[in-house]
């Protein structure tokens, strides 16, 4: 399991929007080279992003969260996401091209066409299989207070 800790910005319909942290907590961390914030930090250029997930741990407004995904399920959806549209434009492209007598038009035309049936497939796939692929929220971090004797 991928695990991200964030805080809970807002509640909506039993569901929360989880505010991750920023990519400046990654640099002070020992454990910054395993870390999944750190590649997540990476990709949206270290701004603050926002998850809708299932508010199953009751957590409130202002509560830091645990939330996480099955890491076989990122990797199926990261290869549907990025591998069908792929797939499908280079078979698309190789169809119009070898159909339409070596047509650099056919090729272009056909590489769209399949790349926009890729997206199409994939977001028809998505809505099917959705809350499979989603993040959960694990558990509210409880915050202990220490007394100063």
């Amino acid at each position: 399991m991928i695990t991200e800790t964030g805080k809970v910005v807002g509640l909506k319909d039993g569901n929360a929007w989880v505010q991750t942290i920023r990519v400046s907590a990654c640099e002070s961390c020992s454990a910054r080279s395993g870390c999944g914030q750190r590649a997540l930090a990476k990709v949206s250029g270290g701004r603050a992003n926002q998850v809708l997930v299932a508010n199953t741990a009751g957590a409130k407004v202002g509560d830091e969260v645990v939330i996480g995904i099955d890491e076989q399920s990122l990797l199926r959806a990261s290869l549907a996401v990025y591998g069908a549209p792929l797939l499908l434009m280079l078979l698309a492209s190789i169809a119009g091209h070898r159909w339409f007598g070596g047509s650099d038009a056919a090729a272009i035309s056909g590489a769209l066409i399949g790349l926009g049936s890729g997206f199409w497939w994939v977001r028809h796939w998505q809505s099917r299989r959705g809350e499979r692929y989603q993040p959960r929220m694990l558990r509210v971090n409880s915050i202990q207070s220490v007394a100063c004797l």
